[in-house]
């Protein structure tokens, strides 16, 4: 009994990546470095959130955060999770969703409180999270080609 092969679907395209053209140097490494941008400046504001000072719980009162702590703290986790996703190859673009939910979710916050100039940080940093990964990732480029692939026939 022969089984009729399952339909293509874009995933199963980017895990099988063609290994036809390989990434070079240059895009590899730019894509790490433009990955570091948005992980290094996460895990620094994660730092400064680990302190809790006043200007962070003044901060986020302003805000509208009711209990500046607890937020401070559940903040801090989800960041270095999805940090931590990201930087890993396995789990690169599962940590690329997450950073990409937690920082509109900072855009959201700046747009609530009309703070219009600090909606850009956020922005730049999502999409050098996912310039970063398309570089070095060859399964992004799979399922994102800039240029459709040359047809056979």
């Amino acid at each position: 009994m022969t089984h009729a092969p399952a339909e293509s679907s874009a995933l199963d395209y980017a895990a099988n990546a063609p290994a036809g053209r390989p990434i070079s140097r240059a895009a590899f490494w730019g894509g790490w470095v433009l990955s570091a941008v948005p992980s290094l400046f996460t895990g620094v504001g994660g730092i400064a959130m680990m302190f809790n000072t006043a200007m962070i719980r003044d901060g986020l009162t302003q805000q509208g955060f009711v209990d500046p702590p607890r937020a401070v703290w559940t903040v801090l986790v989800l960041e270095v999770l999805s940090v931590a996703l990201y930087l890993f190859p396995r789990t690169a673009v599962l940590g690329a969703i997450l950073l990409t939910g937690y920082l509109g979710g900072a855009i959201a916050i700046h747009l609530r409180v009309a703070e219009y100039p600090q909606m850009i940080v956020p922005f730049v940093l999502g999409v050098m999270v996912w310039l970063g990964l398309f570089l070095r990732d060859r399964r992004v480029r799979a399922l994102l080609p800039l240029r459709s692939p040359a047809h056979a026939g």
